[in-house]
């Protein structure tokens, strides 16, 4: 009878603590260990406390996905250094070469960039990464935090017949510098759409709208300060630099065209060298967890890479509009020659 009493105490008492585990991980959030990693790792994430984090996206973007993070991690400071593109890869490469690299994890707009960069990086996968397009990974190292897409905005107060296409971007009535665009050698996320106009659109489109006469800008951000402005009227930009300007209240409508929207990769990675590398894997698997992509759809305007996109952008029809990722092969080998032709179309020079 006693040894009965032991074994049903035993019983009770894994019993008990099985039912503690469940409301720890509820209380935790959703399905936490399924998303991020196991307890064990964010007992270690804990007890290093930090993350060091370089980016070359926008610093008020990352500022509020670091928010989201941590309302879910409040032990885990984030120590973002963030500089433009060939500012972050000149500083990380000069760090390396010093032995002397500081961050944790690397977020990189171009994945050709970052790719040349691998051997500085460690194995990692996060737990979904079987729930990722295959088609948009450049090494096993190197995962898409970010994806962006691109869109065309117009403004309201200006536009009465407005575009509903790519190719409505070569029609005369739109000409005189109504519609602005950013430079073909701004960065990887422009070669993306301009290899995307060339490839899909035909390879005269670029005659043809430059026919029609653009206004050239050297980014994004004072690109979209114009199109609220009534510099221009219309404007091919990535999806999220004017999402938070239309939620902001400016006069601008946005839409995605039928013929495609090209899609950018951010390229992240975990340093070999990292100093916190569990707080790196926790800040990484959360940041490719679904919770998290669907927190930069839904807030800021992203898309993303998983294969079965857990939510889509205001006016985001996914029976209508297709997703268009670049041949990596090709990004990388015709890049040089044809922005090179782009500028001479164009009548641009750097």
């Amino acid at each position: 009878m006693a040894l009965k009493h032991k074994g049903l105490s035993f019983a009770a008492h894994r019993l008990g603590t099985f039912v503690l585990a469940a409301m720890l991980a509820l209380a935790s959030g959703p399905a936490l260990a399924q998303n991020v990693g196991p307890p064990e790792l964010i007992e270690a994430a804990k007890k290093e406390g930090k993350v060091i984090y370089y980016t070359a996206d926008f610093a008020e973007v990352e500022q509020e996905i670091t928010k989201a993070f941590n309302k879910r991690f409040p032990f885990i400071k984030v120590e973002m250094v963030r500089a433009p593109g060939g500012q972050l890869i000149t500083r990380i490469k000069t760090e390396a070469a010093a032995g002397k690299l500081s961050a944790d994890v690397i977020n990189h707009s171009d994945r050709g960039l970052i790719l040349a960069l691998q051997d500085l990086l460690a194995d990692y996968a996060p737990p979904n990464a079987a729930d990722y397009r295959e088609d948009v990974q450049v090494s096993p190292k190197i995962w898409p935090r970010q994806t962006l897409g691109w869109s065309i905005a117009y403004n309201t107060e200006l536009v009465k017949n407005p575009p509903k296409s790519w190719m409505d971007l070569t029609k005369p009535e739109y000409g005189n510098k109504q519609i602005g665009q950013v430079i073909g050698p701004s960065g990887g996320t422009t070669w993306t759409r301009t290899m995307f106009e060339r490839q899909v659109l035909g390879e005269d489109y670029w005659k043809r709208q430059a026919a029609v006469g653009t206004a050239l800008y050297p980014s994004g951000a004072p690109l979209s300060d114009a199109l609220v402005r009534g510099e221009v009227s219309i404007a091919p930009l990535l999806y999220n630099v004017v999402f938070t300007k239309k939620k902001d209240g400016a006069p601008i409508e946005i839409f995605f065209p039928p013929e495609g929207v090209p899609l950018n990769m951010f390229g992240a990675g975990i340093t070999k060298t990292a100093a916190n590398p569990n707080a790196a894997r926790l800040f990484l698997n959360w940041a490719l967890s679904e919770e998290a992509q669907t927190f930069m759809i839904k807030e800021l305007g992203y898309l993303t890479a998983l294969k079965k996109p857990p939510a889509y952008p205001p006016g985001f029809d996914p029976k209508v509009v297709k997703l268009w990722v670049p041949n990596f092969q090709q990004y990388e080998k015709l890049r040089a020659e044809w922005i090179e032709e782009w500028n001479k179309t164009y009548g641009y020079r750097q």
